[in-house]
């Protein structure tokens, strides 16, 4: 059954905003999360010892959800369990157009009253045709509304990533990692129990949402498999869709029962069917934003011909290693390359053979506007990666100021040019914070990169298998 699309517009794009149930106990951290939000913010709270703090910080409070002014489009629930039901019915009265439920301890307990309020919220929800998300999650993080369910998530600007978290920590942990990656959000959903609201609504709406370009997710279980794979298979003919799967062990699986109370899929089945939907199969939170930064920043390609330049030799090895690993070419340059390469590269301790080892040609940094000119003209060069390891930059800043801001111009002058992929690795070493601080200023000028061979040679793979699947389709 297709969803309502309006019911979901208004749910994702709220104009006002009720907390019911927070607390100084928790901090008042739902309040304090929406205090980014666009638009009026109205607490709900009966407890006669949090009001005043409430008031004190800036938020109307009402001791009922119906006293509450105007037309409410987004409600967030943490309430005690018993009283959940309560609130739904008066949400269903008071016509809010969707509600997160905070409130947990519903059928993940396996616990008699938990299974029998979830079976009661659920029949309500559904006689009522009620958007109601969870419960027993985060909800909703909606960056351009500054709607967050922490105030460590980024507020005021959007992004082209819709996301789908059957975990609330996840779903956060992919918020901000991506965030610091370049990977932001339009849209996500985190789901819990979604008794009324399941993974293929939400993936429904993002693949024709014009916000979101492509989509992640964590997914531990689907109660309809059928539609599910239907809905993905849909999908992924439009947009980019990167799923993490948990639960692919034994002991993973049984940690998912208590978790959300969802049913695990055999491992083997379900990278099967995904694979056939031509979603991208990824396995940890890394991998996740590795691939969806690769998707947003590199160059849609085929071509499994590497051009690798490295800063000294033995990462030139390792390089090739990685890439060959996944599949990846990296084979002779063609002789009008070797040609040029020979008038002005400096050899003694380096190599132009491909891996390029281009150590002692650093100082020079024309050199290095040469050399990538060179691959990018090379016909047997499909896309092009440079290694950065900032313990050798330092050096290199040390002899003359302003070496690592020209290095960035130079690569930033390729990227702009080039049409072939092009990507960078970063490794750090020892010094991490340097890392991140050169992956920021990369970043800026819209230059993708990755700590380690292995994981720039897998996103950039997962990159060419959609590719594949795009062509071929």
């Amino acid at each position: 059954m297709a969803i309502d699309v309006a019911k979901f517009d208004r749910l994702f794009n709220p104009r006002s905003a009720v907390v019911i149930g927070d607390k100084q106990a928790l901090g008042y951290s739902w309040l304090n999360s929406m205090s980014a939000f666009k638009g009026p913010v109205y607490s709900v709270q009966v407890d006669e010892r949090e009001i005043p703090n409430i008031e004190a910080m800036g938020f109307q409070n009402f001791k009922s959800l119906m006293d509450v002014p105007g037309d409410i489009d987004f409600v967030i629930v943490s309430v005690p369990r018993k009283i959940a039901p309560f609130i739904l019915k008066q949400c269903i009265d008071k016509g809010v157009g969707g509600a997160t439920f905070f409130t947990s301890g519903f059928a993940e307990t396996a616990e008699e009253e938990g299974i029998a309020l979830q079976q009661q919220l659920t029949e309500m929800a559904r006689e009522a045709d009620f958007m109601l998300v969870g419960p027993n999650c985060m909800g909703l993080f909606i960056p351009g509304r500054g709607v967050r369910f922490t105030t460590q998530q980024y507020a005021g600007e959007t992004g082209p990533v819709g996301f789908i978290g059957q975990s609330g920590t996840q779903s956060m942990y992919f918020s901000l990692l991506g965030g610091a990656h370049g990977v932001k959000v339009s849209k996500l959903v985190s789901l819990g129990n979604a008794i009324v609201l399941d993974v293929p609504d939400y993936l429904e709406y993002l693949g024709q949402d014009p916000e979101t370009k492509m989509i992640g997710m964590y997914v531990e279980g689907v109660k309809n498999g059928r539609r599910f794979f239907e809905v993905l298979k849909d999908v992924c003919r439009r947009k980019p869709v990167v799923i993490w799967k948990g639960g692919q062990t034994a002991d993973g699986a049984r940690a998912v029962s208590s978790h959300t109370a969802s049913l695990a899929t055999e491992n083997s089945v379900w990278e099967s069917l995904v694979r056939q939907c031509g979603a991208l199969s990824v396995n940890s939170l890394e991998e996740l934003v590795d691939v969806l930064k690769g998707l947003l920043y590199i160059a849609p390609s085929t071509g499994m011909r590497m051009g690798i330049m490295a800063l000294t030799g033995g990462q030139s090895v390792a390089a090739a290693d990685a890439f060959a690993k996944q599949g990846f070419t990296i084979g002779p340059l063609s002789e009008s390359s070797y040609k040029d390469l020979s008038s002005f590269f400096t050899i003694i301790g380096a190599s132009y053979r491909n891996p390029l080892d281009i150590s002692s040609n650093l100082p020079d940094q024309t050199v290095l506007v040469r050399i990538l000119d060179i691959l990018e003209r090379d016909p047997t060069v499909d896309a092009i990666t440079t290694e950065l390891t900032t313990s050798l930059l330092d050096r290199r800043e040390a002899m003359g100021e302003g070496y690592v801001e020209n290095l960035i111009d130079i690569l930033a002058n390729h990227r702009e040019r080039t049409k072939k992929p092009y990507f960078t690795t970063i490794c750090p070493v020892d010094q991490e914070v340097e890392a991140i601080r050169l992956r920021e200023q990369l970043m800026a000028r819209g230059i993708p990169s990755f700590p380690t061979f292995h994981r720039s040679a897998n996103a950039y793979r997962k990159l060419v298998d959609y590719n594949e699947f795009l062509r071929d389709a």
